[in-house]
């Protein structure tokens, strides 16, 4: 049998050769090369998250309206005239609460829009206006929204001194409301009952 360049053996010797043949920097270069042609394979055919930037330079109202009916994160990436704009905001907190965060400041005052926010998602209490996070009705719907009760966290100091609110939100987020509470109804038995749960 002949070893020559096209059998294994010799073609591993003469690969062996030309590794040796070469520097460090070439061979971290081929490395490199190589890596990046992977890479570049691997994202091949990728379109993209299902959060892709909005293009906020052509979108009508019309288009902005059905895309946040659909997803209401689509307000982030708005332009500001969106978030300015009441009917898409409502929309948008309808279909994500959280999305209240990119809303204008104005709304962010509007009570229909924030009881809308925090229907959804109680953490969106988070992100209303300071009015009305002492609003009792807004607090209560954000503490009522499944498994939010933490949200009395975002809620002005006289409402966590609330027994009834802070009662609807043990019994609605656990013990772990216990910890934003007043310290006089930390101690109430009926709340610490609950918290023990």
């Amino acid at each position: 049998m002949v070893f020559g360049l096209f059998s294994k053996k010799g073609k591993k010797e003469k690969n062996k050769e030309e590794y040796k043949s070469k520097s460090m920097a070439q061979r971290a270069k081929e490395a490199e090369d190589k890596t990046m042609a992977d890479i570049d394979s691997m994202f091949e055919g990728y379109e993209g998250d299902k959060h892709e930037e909005v293009d906020d330079e052509v979108i009508s109202r019309e288009e902005m309206l059905e895309a946040v009916k659909k997803d209401g994160y689509d307000l982030k990436d708005a332009d500001d005239s969106f978030k300015a704009d009441r009917e898409v905001v409502l929309e948008a907190v309808k279909s994500y609460g959280l999305a209240l965060d990119y809303a204008d400041d104005t709304l962010k005052a509007d009570r229909e829009v924030v009881l809308e926010a925090v229907k959804q998602d109680g953490y969106a209490l988070d992100y209303a206006d300071d009015t009305l996070k002492a609003d009792r009705e807004v607090v209560l719907a954000a503490i009522r929204c499944e498994g939010r009760g933490q949200a009395i966290r975002c809620a002005d100091e006289t409402l966590r001194a609330d027994r009834e609110i802070v009662l609807e939100a043990m019994k609605n987020g656990g013990g772990n409301a216990l910890n934003y509470v007043s310290e006089e109804l930390q101690n109430d038995p009926e709340v610490k009952k609950i918290a023990e749960g």
